[in-house]
């Protein structure tokens, strides 16, 4: 069993940054995979960045070079730096991990964009 707790959502102008974070019960170095994905009202879950137990980082498109996905092994947090937010960045903010072949959700975090 592993629990997520998301944190960081909130209300940002465009062009400005927040910082999500996702405490995991478990130790990190056990995960392997951690993910942030979002949904916008009436759009399908998107993966936005994950982290691989090795290191290797992945994007999807619409993000890159604006977020960065990281992890604190001592905290045992992941995190998602989100710069140069945009209005279409709005929606709920979702923290993944795949461990043991079984996948575990956070209960998610708002992240509105908008002047």
């Amino acid at each position: 069993q592993v629990q997520l707790v998301e944190s960081g959502g909130g209300l940002v102008q465009p062009g400005g940054s927040l910082r999500l974070s996702c405490l995991v019960s478990r130790s990190i170095f056990s995960i392997t995979t951690m993910g942030w994905y979002r949904q916008a009202p009436g759009k399908q879950r998107e993966l936005v960045a994950e982290i691989i137990s090795g290191g290797t980082t992945n994007y999807v498109d619409s993000v890159k070079g604006r977020f960065t996905i990281s992890r604190d092994y001592a905290k045992n947090t992941v995190y998602l730096q989100m710069n140069s937010l945009k209005p279409e960045d709005t929606a709920v903010y979702y923290c993944n991990a795949e461990y043991r072949g079984f996948g575990y959700w956070g209960q998610g975090t708002q992240v509105t964009v908008s002047s």
